[in-house]
Order: C-alpha cells, then sequence, then structure tokens
C-alpha cells in the first residue's frame, strides 16, 4: 500500500488531535465546545484554518475579534498573535494545517 491512512475523532468533546505530524506539513483536527478554545499565542509557520462546522471566534494581532462559520478558510501569517475561541452554543470543528512544518 503507497498511501498512508489517518483517520480523525468523531466526536463532541474537546479534542485537538494532531492527524499528521511531521518535517512536512502539521495537520491538526480540532473540536471545541462553547467557552474552549487556545492560549493566546503567536503562529509558528503559516496557518491555514479550515471551519467545518460552528463558528470561529478569532482575534489576530491587535485587530478586534473577527467571526468566521462553517466552509471559510482563513490563511494567518507566520507571528500572528492568535487568540482561537469558540464563543457559541454549537460545537466548533476546525482543520489546521502548518506549513510548513514549524522547526521544533
Amino acid at each position: 500500500m503507497i498511501e498512508q491512512v489517518f483517520s480523525l475523532s468523531n466526536k463532541n468533546e474537546k479534542i485537538i488531535e494532531r492527524v499528521v505530524f511531521d518535517e512536512n506539513v502539521h495537520y491538526l483536527h480540532m473540536v471545541f465546545n462553547k467557552g474552549d478554545g487556545l492560549p493566546e499565542h503567536f503562529s509558528n509557520s503559516n496557518v491555514y484554518m479550515t471551519i467545518l462546522r460552528g463558528t470561529l471566534s478569532i482575534g489576530l494581532d491587535d485587530q478586534e475579534v473577527k467571526e468566521y462559520s462553517g466552509h471559510h478558510m482563513l490563511k494567518i501569517p507566520v507571528n500572528t498573535k492568535m487568540n482561537v475561541k469558540n464563543l457559541h452554543d454549537e460545537t466548533l470543528e476546525l482543520i489546521v494545517v502548518k506549513a510548513p512544518a514549524p522547526k521544533a
């Protein structure tokens, strides 16, 4: 078999799973319930964030928080301050791709 196959969880509980984490790309699957999110941090690579369901509330650098619903993708440059949250009742599900893969 040439291809590698990866499975994503199908839960509604908070999860941050590293689906592919190699020298080429970091591919993460995230699920957040209301009030969940990531600690404020700076992006360590170019980040491509796809909202699969729910509404993402995100503050970037010193901009006010913006909201994006399912079926949108954000491209966020390296070294951007990020504040990622789910402020809504509906479960938020994201795919996050970091490319190129961050160095240690």
